[in-house]
């Protein structure tokens, strides 16, 4: 993708990387569903390269910033004492005890 052209319709993780201002395994980090609260980047698998549409990324950024995907953003009850997410919910409820 060159800076004069527009961009393209799919677009490679490295152009993702540039328009997102964020490294490559970052990238991959995102499509592969690896990043917490955050809901896997839509991609094309092409052998070893993904490929990512250009509307995917715009709607994903989209439901990023406005908090609409499922899973995104932990409820009160999901957020533990440290401010961290809680992998196991049932530890969140107050009074109990689990061994």
């Amino acid at each position: 993708m060159s800076p004069d052209c527009p961009l393209a319709e799919i677009m490679t993780a490295s152009e993702v990387a540039r328009y997102l201002h964020c490294s490559k395994a970052h990238v991959y980090n995102a499509i592969n569903g690896k990043i917490e609260n955050v809901p896997p980047l839509p991609a094309l698998a092409l052998g070893r390269r993904r490929l990512v549409r250009r509307a995917a990324l715009e709607s994903w950024i989209s439901a990023n910033e406005n908090g609409l995907a499922s899973g995104m953003m932990p409820s009160k009850l999901e957020v533990g004492t440290a401010g961290r997410v809680e992998k196991n919910h049932a530890t969140t409820v107050p009074g109990r005890k689990f061994a």
